[in-house]
């Protein structure tokens, strides 16, 4: 009965900050028009 008791809690604790995060909107501020290029670094020996 205690672990059903915890599982709620959690659940409602996940589910109040999905809420916080979703009632926070978006941040106010501009972007970055071109996108982020990453590459892998070279292989050791090349």
């Amino acid at each position: 009965m205690r672990a059903l008791v915890a599982a709620a809690v959690g659940l409602a604790a996940a589910l109040a900050l999905v809420l916080a995060v979703t009632a926070a909107g978006v941040p106010e501020g501009k972007t970055s028009p071109r996108p982020l290029l990453t590459t892998a670094p070279p292989a050791p020996g090349k």
